[in-house]
């Protein structure tokens, strides 16, 4: 049930927005009670929330398989995940509607992908942080920290902003950030 319950979120929201996303019309559209939904997610807050988290869980899972596929070059792999994540921002349907919805002044999912600690920011933070650990296991642990934190924030600027198209963005923040653990 809560995963049905999640595609009608994830559909309606897609469709028309999250603000026009009802727990009634999630009900419906799931077909499940209205007090089912209350009973597994709550609120309507947690469950865009829980929508909000399994989406980003499945785009981590895609960077993390990009990461080890290109995992010979560090640099390319990071570029490759970059733009993996980039490119996922522009045709994800479900990013794509929070970020379109913030732009247009209603932003009630945007704080999930961009202030609240969790889920995209810890979960890609630990993801980036781990990984660039075991590339680079001399350098200093503020190193990779200040690394990590530079490269998470900097993608989730370009999913709300987009300066750049995908992959010149993707390249030029794989450069820069190994040019910042000293790698030329």
């Amino acid at each position: 049930m809560r995963e049905r319950v999640l595609d009608a979120a994830y559909e309606l929201t897609c469709a028309d927005g999250w603000d026009r996303a009802s727990l009634s019309a999630v009900a419906s559209l799931a077909q499940v009670s209205r007090p089912s939904v209350y009973k597994e997610f709550g609120t309507r807050t947690r469950l865009g929330h829980a929508l909000v988290t399994r989406e980003t869980r499945r785009l981590l899972d895609g960077v993390a398989e990009t990461l080890t596929a290109a995992d010979r070059d560090p640099r390319g792999a990071l570029a490759s995940a970059l733009l993996f994540v980039l490119t996922a921002a522009e045709h994800n349907p479900l990013l794509r509607a929070v970020v379109t919805a913030a732009r247009r002044g209603a932003d009630s999912l945007l704080p999930c992908l961009t202030a609240r600690a969790d889920p995209l920011f810890d979960a890609a933070q630990h993801l980036l942080r781990a990984w660039l650990a075991e590339r680079f296991p001399t350098r200093g642990e503020e190193d990779l920290d200040v690394v990590t934190d530079f490269v998470v924030r900097t993608v989730i600027s370009h999913f709300v902003l987009p300066t750049w198209p995908p992959e010149v963005a993707a390249g030029r923040l794989a450069r820069v950030a190994f040019r910042m653990l000293g790698e030329t």
